[in-house]
């Protein structure tokens, strides 16, 4: 297994390189797989779509939920050139893969320019605390939704 998980891994550092040399966007690959098989892949892709949610392992998180027609990607693991950011970490935490391999480490990555520090750290603080404002409003309205949801029996859990 170990020699499998290494080519998957190659596979996601492939990306990431040949991402580079294209010029479509950053250094970040990722690969989601299922025993062993790559199901999805995804490179960074934040420039070239001006989209800043399109990090390698958003798209390949994507992919892999639509190429298996679900939005749990329980059985999977990805496999990411890099550490994940906390958004690409949530974003598996919300598919359920059941494993995560990266290669690169976040320290790695803001030494090449792409520091994810100050949300590690904003993420620490109290929201009324944090650089971004963030407000609570109208809560007792945006209730309603939950209420509904909660009635609807062909609701599909996530």
């Amino acid at each position: 297994m170990r020699s499998a998980r290494s080519a998957l891994m190659r596979r996601a550092i492939e990306l990431s390189v040949a991402n580079v040399r294209s010029g479509k966007g950053g250094p970040f690959g990722a690969v989601v797989a299922r025993e062993g098989r790559i199901i999805a892949e995804g490179v960074n892709r934040v420039t070239s779509t001006l989209d800043p949610t399109a990090h390698a392992e958003m798209i390949a998180v994507r992919e892999a939920c639509r190429a298996l027609g679900r939005v749990h990607l329980t059985g999977c693991e990805i496999y990411a050139s890099c550490e994940p950011c906390p958004m690409c970490l949530g974003a598996i935490y919300w598919a359920r893969l059941d494993r995560v391999f990266f290669a690169g480490s976040r320290a790695d990555a803001a030494r090449a320019g792409f520091g994810d520090a100050r949300i590690y750290d904003e993420l620490a603080l109290p929201a009324g605390s944090r650089a971004i404002p963030i407000q609570q409003l109208l809560r007792g309205e945006a209730l309603a939704a939950f209420r509904e949801w909660k009635r609807r029996p062909d609701r599909v859990e996530y």
